[in-house]
């Protein structure tokens, strides 16, 4: 099959001179220390109110002062501040940039391909337990806490993933997370919501996660492996094999894959057979 890089492209020299200074001070700011909580209020009123920064939010009208008020994140909760579990000196100290990250998102600058990676990658440092080099964000992804969750070189994420790091998530390097997966590492009982279970997932390097395919908690997936399109993963999943469907089983092994890929899991699931070498992945 040909192979299509993606083209290098950049918007005009005078917007990525823009872009990069912006950057350069919020990357500043989050190096020196600065109050964090303060340095969201800012950034997200400068993009969505710049006209109000400095007015006294009592001459505005109420609905007005509401909206102002959402540009401090001290003034909102997220979902994952009502978890059991959470270590909340942790979280507070992510919670500013976790929502600044979301609202930036939502603003015209969040689609900009050229811009949002960027933004996200200089976030990400201050919120994972690690980060990687070459990290690549698409917009509206979110996470739990944000510090359970590990992550490696050369890692890309596309639009609308969920990747839940309450129990632990840890992404090797060359991964690549596709629009709308859910990456889960916890997990309720059938019998009562509220008995959580938290369990560490993992994908080791070189996984492919395709179009909104779903990964549950406490399931690791082996080197160089793909879940397919919409597919459940509910168990692990050998390196080097495609699994597909709900529950995701295993249907073909890569063709670069060494001899040992082919060997048996269980007695239940037979050896996947190869695939053809003409075959691409898709």
């Amino acid at each position: 099959m040909p192979i299509y890089p993606l083209r290098k492209l950049n918007p005009s020299a005078e917007s990525v001179d823009l872009y990069e200074r912006w950057l350069g001070e919020l990357q500043e700011a989050l190096e020196r220390g600065d109050d964090r909580w303060e340095l969201c209020r800012r950034t997200l009123t400068g993009i969505f109110y710049p006209q109000l920064e400095g007015v006294a939010p009592a001459t505005l009208p109420l609905a007005t002062q509401v909206a102002l008020a959402q540009m401090d994140a001290r003034n909102v909760t997220l979902e994952p501040e009502y978890y059991f579990e959470i270590d909340e000196e942790k979280f507070n100290q992510r919670k500013p940039l976790l929502w600044m990250w979301q609202m930036f998102d939502k603003s015209p600058l969040g689609q900009n391909i050229h811009l949002g990676p960027r933004f996200r990658r200089v976030l990400a440092p201050h919120i994972f337990k690690r980060v990687g080099k070459n990290f690549k964000c698409f917009h509206f992804v979110e996470f739990s806490f944000g510090y359970n969750l590990e992550v490696g070189d050369d890692v890309v994420v596309h639009r609308n993933v969920l990747l839940d790091d309450r129990g632990g998530l840890v992404i090797g390097n060359k991964v690549s997370i596709s629009d709308y997966a859910n990456i889960y590492s916890h997990t309720h009982s059938i019998v009562d919501q509220l008995d959580v279970s938290d369990l560490l997932t993992v994908l080791d390097d070189g996984v492919r996660i395709t179009y909104h395919a779903t990964v549950l908690a406490g399931t690791h997936v082996g080197e160089n492996a793909m879940v397919g399109a919409m597919a459940v993963a509910t168990k692990d999943v050998r390196p080097y094999h495609v699994n597909v469907g709900i529950p995701a089983k295993s249907v073909r092994v890569k063709p670069n894959a060494p001899p040992e890929a082919y060997k048996l899991i269980s007695r239940r699931e037979p050896a996947a057979e190869p695939a053809p070498s003409v075959a691409g992945e898709g």
